[in-house]
């Protein structure tokens, strides 16, 4: 099923440069939508509002960091 998402704009992070390499983000009320740039047309993910949020606390938290060289 995909979401409609007619009411909201695709937004790139202003820490993307051109943002030709980067990942896309629509928010509405009920759906959180996340595109590739590279590839607008391929799939978009979606996620409920309750799932990104926890995805946004993991990355604050780091829990998705590479490991460093340090970390063997």
């Amino acid at each position: 099923m995909q979401p409609d998402s007619s009411d909201a704009t695709w937004r790139t992070s202003s820490f993307s440069g051109n943002g030709a390499s980067c990942v896309e983000v629509k928010i509405t009320p009920s759906v959180i939508m996340v595109r590739d740039t590279k590839n607008r047309a391929a799939a978009t993910l979606a996620f409920r509002p309750d799932e990104w949020e926890a995805f946004l606390a993991g990355v604050r938290h780091g829990e998705f960091n590479l490991p460093t060289t340090h970390d063997h």
